[in-house]
């Protein structure tokens, strides 16, 4: 079976970017926010955003199953607070889960998080358990930066996030650390961001001993790995410089790769180093 492991609902019916930029304009100006009920989605609509879209590509290339979650650049946790994140996320959670049971041998629900700048990720603990109880979802999706670009947050080995790590070990789920819209003009969202979080979210973890508090958590780095595979030897030197294992043995049993680099020459250069 090939699984495509980071799949985003980027082909979502248009109603819901008209909710979400109503939802944002109510933050200014609260008479203009919009109620849950106002976004109507019907399954048909669902059933034509994926069917001729995400659903036709899967057999044209021949994967059976996608893990499927909201578009990482509209999660946007930098946008509003904790309340506009929270709806937003359950939301978009709820979409992911209802393409899961319209094609339930094609897509498997992972939860977006609502995360917002400055609010402890324990907040985010409902959303999570709501997405693994009621949705079966296998897995989250985990912003290392909400705050879009400028790094408020303290680093993955923090104790911060601690609450979110028990619970990913409790209900044995990974998370694909992903950031999400660049709101700092010095970083392009696609271009920049993403692989810069990509390979700090790498080197914050060489450079702790958090897989020692958890050893069976399990982070996929998207977009493989961002610079980390190209720059494996700075990596393998940084470690020993630190005094820290090999890498195979300090993080490649919590810490996985995606193969999502766009061309084959880098997918050939990931699978020859990454082990």
């Amino acid at each position: 079976m090939i699984i495509d492991c980071h799949g985003h609902y980027t082909t979502a019916p248009k109603a819901l970017e008209i909710w979400r930029n109503q939802q944002i304009a109510g933050i200014k100006d609260p008479s203009l926010s919009p109620k849950v009920a106002d976004l109507k989605i019907s399954d048909d609509e669902l059933r034509e955003s994926i069917e001729t879209n995400q659903l036709r590509l899967m057999h044209e290339r021949g994967s059976d199953l996608t893990l499927f979650s909201p578009r990482a650049s509209f999660m946007a946790h930098h946008i509003g607070d904790f309340n506009v994140s929270s709806t937003w996320a359950a939301i978009c959670n709820e979409l992911c889960y209802r393409v899961s049971q319209l094609f339930p041998n094609s897509f498997v629900p992972v939860a977006m998080l609502p995360q917002s700048p400055g609010v402890l990720p324990s907040t985010c603990i409902p959303e999570l358990e709501k997405c693994v109880k009621d949705y079966g979802a296998v897995g989250i999706n985990l912003n290392p930066d909400p705050s879009g670009g400028h790094w408020t947050a303290p680093p993955l080995s923090d104790r911060h996030w601690y609450p979110i790590y028990e619970k990913m070990v409790e209900h044995d789920l990974p998370a694909m650390i992903h950031v999400s819209t660049s709101c700092n003009a010095c970083f392009h969202t696609t271009g920049a961001h993403y692989l810069n979080a990509d390979t700090t979210a790498f080197m914050q973890c060489l450079t702790s001993d958090l897989f020692k508090d958890f050893p069976t958590l399990k982070f996929l780095i998207p977009h493989g790995g961002g610079a980390v595979p190209y720059h494996w030897g700075r990596f393998r030197g940084l470690a020993q410089e630190l005094k820290k294992p090999l890498l195979q043995e300090h993080l490649l049993s919590n810490i996985f790769f995606d193969t999502c680099v766009y061309h084959q020459p880098g997918i050939d250069l990931l699978n020859t180093v990454i082990r």
